[in-house]
């Protein structure tokens, strides 16, 4: 008699990609008071406890206040290894074999933390890593709830680490999405897209689906982060579906920040039903209770998802990554032969 694997234990063992990590967002609490130390600062929580009792969120802002403030002990090049060195180790216990990695230099510039600092900080800690088995892309992200001229200044300082460092491979949109549209960002999007990197945005999370077109229209992004107000319009749904424009979907985000109320609302499947190139990642992993094989178990489980989705999604994060075709198909046969039970 053959002994089934649970569709949740198999899909955390497969070789899967992250694709919406904020490295930041994987400050654990632990990690953050050994380098308030380190950097002798006071934090405003008296212990590991008190600042994890405070991760209880009404919506995105609500985290975001929190989330700025973790991110305040970030001061050196050795702090920015380490939040890495910490997520890559949790990356590949989960199997992650690529990983596409946001980060906010405008959360540390405005603290007077030079922007080189913080990617040679994440950069040397995904470069040891790579020689572990996990390969991995830069993003640069926006903070929308600034000025587009604040993002301006932030990629003209920006523009020598893109040649300085490969891993570095494009822009990004965050923080609050309320009131602060795609359209408020379409210059810095074309002078990024005219030296020809890639571009992806956070739109539709909290957003209507309206910010998902401009995203689309407007910015030109390669990829939406998020995304999942998209099934409220039948003609966005069928378009992302047709044009293959993923979704980097973050399930327990979306739960943890009152996106949906229940995990058995969530729009993943309805989406994957459409044909629309649905993935599953952490989002903020240290903030929202999981990391992305958390994700996984926690959307298959509600959504009752087959063994055909579980693989269609994992294929969607490779096809979806930012990788060379001939890295993207060795990736795929990979999990494929995994996912089949033909691995050597």
């Amino acid at each position: 008699m053959t002994h089934t694997v649970p569709l949740t234990e198999k899909a955390a063992r497969a070789p899967k990609a992250e694709l919406h990590i904020h490295i930041e967002g994987s400050l654990e609490p632990e990690l953050i008071f050994k380098l308030a130390q380190r950097n002798n600062m006071k934090l405003a929580y008296d212990s590991i406890e008190s600042l994890r009792d405070a991760y209880a969120f009404t919506d995105l802002q609500s985290f975001l206040d929190i989330y700025y403030a973790g991110a305040s002990v970030l001061l050196t090049e050795a702090d920015f290894y380490d939040m890495t060195m910490a997520y890559c180790e949790r990356a590949l216990a989960d199997n992650v074999v690529h990983a596409e990695i946001f980060f906010d230099p405008q959360t540390h510039t405005e603290r007077g933390v030079a922007i080189e600092t913080v990617v040679a900080g994440i950069d040397r800690a995904l470069a040891d890593t790579e020689k572990r088995g996990l390969t991995s892309k830069l993003i640069l992200c926006f903070l929308r709830h600034l000025s587009e001229a604040d993002a301006l200044a932030t990629f003209d300082a920006a523009l020598p680490l893109f040649e300085r460092y490969p891993r570095l491979i494009g822009v990004g949109l965050d923080s609050s999405e309320r009131g602060h549209p795609p359209s408020k960002f379409e210059r810095v999007f074309e002078r990024a897209r005219a030296i020809g990197l890639k571009l992806v945005a956070h739109a539709g999370e909290e957003g209507p689906p309206s910010y998902i077109y401009e995203a689309l229209d407007l910015l030109k992004v390669d990829r939406v982060d998020h995304g999942v107000r998209s099934i409220e319009d039948a003609a966005l749904v069928t378009r992302l579906a047709d044009t293959r424009v993923a979704l980097t979907v973050c399930p327990l985000s979306n739960i943890k920040l009152c996106v949906f109320d229940d995990m058995t609302r969530h729009t993943l499947k309805d989406l994957l039903d459409h044909g629309v190139a649905v993935t599953v990642n952490s989002d903020d992993p240290a903030y929202f209770g999981g990391y992305v094989n958390d994700n996984y178990t926690a959307t298959i489980d509600a959504l009752k998802l087959d063994d055909a989705e579980v693989h269609t999604i994992l294929r969607n994060s490779f096809e979806a990554s930012f990788v060379t075709p001939q890295e993207r198909d060795a990736m795929i046969a990979k999990l494929d032969a995994y996912w089949n039970g033909t691995a050597a």
